[in-house]
């Protein structure tokens, strides 16, 4: 996206993103979102998160997690050290908290798909290799099976 020959700045973008789902919740008349959303981009060279949620608030993260089994995520997020790390690193990571925090007895069987924004992708959002997420997979169920010998 542009505006004057410029990119939208990631704050600018989740700002009014967050204007728009805020404004849904003041009127009867309109349905308020009952999703929220997180943003991902790059603003002047430097990777920004965004999560809008569906109050309409908008926070700045340095990593997100939304939806069933959020706070588990959250909480493995926040053991990470993120700045350290590469984002292939940050993909078999995440792929290992999804596997985590997912519970088969309650929760439905899924497909883990990712998709970035970063460097290797020329800072455009693409589709993680499939070389790559098959060894995030792999790694994700080696550490839920070691979890689960312990």
């Amino acid at each position: 996206m542009s505006v004057y020959g410029e990119p939208v700045p990631m704050k600018e973008l989740a700002e009014r993103v967050a204007s728009y789902v805020h404004l849904c919740t003041l009127y009867c008349w309109l349905r308020p979102f009952g999703c929220g959303v997180i943003l991902g981009g790059y603003d002047r060279e430097a990777p920004q998160l965004y999560m809008v949620e569906p109050s309409g608030i908008s926070y700045r993260y340095f990593g997100a997690a939304i939806g069933k089994g959020k706070q588990a995520a959250k909480t493995e997020i926040e053991k990470l050290k993120l700045s350290e790390m590469t984002c292939r690193e940050g993909v078999i990571e995440v792929a290992k908290i999804i596997y985590k925090v997912h519970d088969e007895a309650k929760d439905k069987a899924f497909e883990l798909e990712m998709s970035w924004v970063c460097d290797e992708s020329k800072k455009q959002h693409e589709k993680v290799p499939d070389a790559l997420l098959e060894e995030a997979k792999a790694a994700a169920r080696a550490a839920l099976e070691e979890m689960d010998a312990n």
